[in-house]
C-alpha cells in the first residue's frame, strides 16, 4: 500500500513538474512572442517613407532653386545675402526640412543596401542601430548650423 501510494505520489509530481515545465515554455514563448511582436516598422513601410522622402526633397529642393533665382547666382553667394536668407524664418524651415528629408532618404537607401551585402539577424540590427545613429548625428548637426547662421545662441 505504501509502495502503491509513493508510486501516486511520484507521478503527481511527476505530472506537476511537467507541468511547470510547459508553463514556463509558455511564458518564454510567450516572452519571445511579444519581443518578435515588437517592430517598429515593416519594410514595406519603411520603403514607403523612403519613396515619400524622395519625392518631398524633390520638391523642397525645387521651392530652394527657385529662391535662388530671385537674385543673380553670384550675388546670393556673397556672406551678407547667406546669413540673411538664414535669418528669413521661412528659408531656415526649407533648408531645415531639405535636411531632414534628404538625411531620411540617403540613410535609408544606404541601410537597404548595406542590408543587401549579409542577411542574418545581428548583421540587420547592427546595420539599423549605425544607421540611426548617423541619421540623428547629421541632423543634429546640420540644425546646429542653421541656429548658429540664424544668430541663435546655443548656450
Amino acid at each position: 500500500m505504501e509502495q502503491m501510494f509513493s508510486l501516486v505520489e511520484e507521478s503527481e509530481s511527476q505530472k506537476m513538474t511537467a507541468a511547470n515545465i510547459e508553463n514556463n515554455s509558455k511564458k518564454k514563448s510567450n516572452k519571445n512572442n511579444r519581443l518578435s511582436r515588437i517592430t517598429i516598422l515593416r519594410e514595406s513601410q519603411i520603403m514607403k517613407i523612403h519613396y515619400i522622402t524622395g519625392v518631398g526633397a524633390l520638391f523642397v529642393v525645387a521651392v530652394h532653386i527657385m529662391m535662388r533665382l530671385i537674385m543673380p547666382y553670384n550675388m546670393s553667394l556673397e556672406f551678407e545675402n547667406v546669413i540673411l536668407n538664414y535669418k528669413n524664418i521661412f528659408y531656415s524651415l526649407l533648408l531645415e526640412s531639405i535636411l531632414v528629408l534628404i538625411a531620411i532618404h540617403g540613410f535609408n537607401g544606404l541601410r537597404i543596401i548595406l542590408l543587401e551585402l549579409r542577411q542574418n539577424e545581428i548583421w540587420e540590427k547592427g546595420v539599423n542601430i549605425l544607421v540611426i545613429l548617423g541619421l540623428i548625428g547629421v541632423i543634429a548637426y546640420g540644425t546646429r548650423t542653421i541656429i548658429i547662421a540664424n544668430g541663435l545662441s546655443m548656450g
